[in-house]
């Protein structure tokens, strides 16, 4: 099972390897990034106890902030390895978590890069964020008796329609992982029909509803770096995707007309879709800027493109409503507990399936508005700018409901001390 694996991913990489090196040849890009891919130029853990903590991209590199901060603070002497496959979240990591941590790509899941990445840095226990599962870094871990973790686990309707196409593997799979942390009773009764230990499943929470720590006067300094005056009315459309721009920029273009003041902040998902975006602005006469011009370029604009990785969630501080992307297409939606925390109300569409729980928490809570298309999108948001003492109370609404749910990182870093770390005996 594990040869055939391994030779259909080597024939999927061997087809891709032209487009990696390339890509990774890049200005910007880390040389790195490819030796690591290949189980080589691993930092090494010195003398020092290290653990893994392998979050792939940006949204479960930011989860794993706080769960960082815990590990750090309960055991001070553990050096921290994370690691990433996409360069975006590697600049997450830098950007949010600095010398805290030390990073690296993971290495592909083919037996030789495998086995060199987990020997070199010999960590004490892994932890993988959101059911990332790789058999053949699970089969290695167990093979060298390194106790492993999901941690933020999460199934979407998606994967668990794929898992269950092959029922033998997932059961094999599952069973070489030592504890599961999941978000919902729904992921962890699903873990558990896929082949996960019945006793090994425990329900945590979700680390991103955990309370933020900013900086007083992080709200000031961010609002004169945007360059948004007081009097503006601001509207943050974060995560967004292709097809999504158009609808949100012609509801703006119909908001103006009775809210001049108004100002868009808008987040392509992926900023290298910026340029995109823009010629949708040219399109509809409106003036962009994007944020990597500001705050020296201030002249007249209508809509702020975020251009940058890391800084959404600090925007949602500036707004006075938020759209979440990635819901009105079928893409699953995004993370809309980081703005409920900072106490906007939020407002996104029909396709929520990679958070379903989320939303279903603040839309019983009475702090968002599901809409179905543009029409329905421009409707909210003209109610909602308009009522300031709606948005008050739907922002209370939506940061209580999230507040009632915190605890993951506490419930998680007691399963770590449990399975993790108890069973070392050192």
């Amino acid at each position: 099972m594990y040869a055939l694996y391994s030779v259909v991913l080597a024939a999927v990489m061997l087809c891709y390897a032209p487009v990696f090196v390339v890509r990774r040849l890049l200005p910007g890009r880390h040389a790195s990034g490819l030796r690591q891919r290949l189980g080589r130029g691993f930092p090494l853990p010195g003398n020092a106890r290290s653990c893994w903590i392998h979050a792939v991209s940006v949204g479960e590199a930011t989860a794993a902030v706080s769960l960082v901060a815990g590990i750090r603070e309960r055991w001070p002497s553990l050096k921290i390895i994370l690691s990433t496959v996409t360069p975006t979240g590697a600049r997450v990591v830098r950007d949010r978590l600095g010398d805290r941590v030390t990073h690296c790509y993971f290495p592909l899941d083919l037996p030789g890069p495998v086995r060199r990445a987990i020997r070199a840095v010999a960590p004490a226990f892994f932890i993988a964020l959101e059911t990332e599962l790789w058999p053949n870094f699970f089969r290695e871990l167990s093979r060298q008796g390194i106790p492993s973790m999901i941690a933020n686990g999460r199934i979407s309707d998606r994967s668990f329609r794929r898992y269950r196409r092959i029922p033998v593997v997932l059961r094999r799979l599952l069973r070489q992982i030592t504890v599961f942390a999941m978000q919902s009773q729904e992921d962890a009764r699903r873990v558990i029909a896929l082949g996960a230990p019945p006793e090994r499943v425990v329900v945590t929470g979700n680390l991103k509803a955990e309370p933020l720590r900013e900086e007083a006067g992080a709200e000031k300094l961010w609002e004169r770096l945007m360059g948004l005056r007081g009097e503006e009315l601001v509207w943050v459309a974060g995560s967004t995707h292709r097809g999504e721009e158009e609808l949100i920029l012609d509801a703006f273009v119909q908001l103006r007309a009775r809210y001049p003041s108004l100002a868009l902040v808008l987040a392509p998902r992926d900023p290298g879709r910026v340029p995109e975006v823009e010629r949708l602005l040219r399109d509809r006469n409106l003036i962009g800027v994007r944020r990597t011009s500001l705050p020296a370029n201030q002249a007249r604009r209508d809509v702020i493109l975020l251009d940058t990785l890391g800084e959404l969630a600090q925007l949602y501080g500036l707004a006075h409503v938020v759209f979440v992307g990635g819901s009105l297409i079928p893409w699953g939606g995004h993370n809309m507990l980081e703005p409920a925390l900072r106490r906007k109300p939020v407002v996104f569409g029909p396709h929520n399936m990679n958070f379903r729980e989320s939303a279903e928490v603040l839309l019983r809570s009475g702090a968002a508005v599901q809409v179905r298309d543009r029409h329905e999108l421009g409707e909210a948001l003209q109610r909602l700018l308009g009522d300031p003492e709606l948005r008050s109370r739907m922002g209370d609404k939506g940061f209580e409901a999230v507040w009632a749910r915190q605890g993951a990182v506490a419930e998680t870093l007691e399963l770590i001390q449990r399975f993790l770390v108890e069973p070392l005996g050192r």
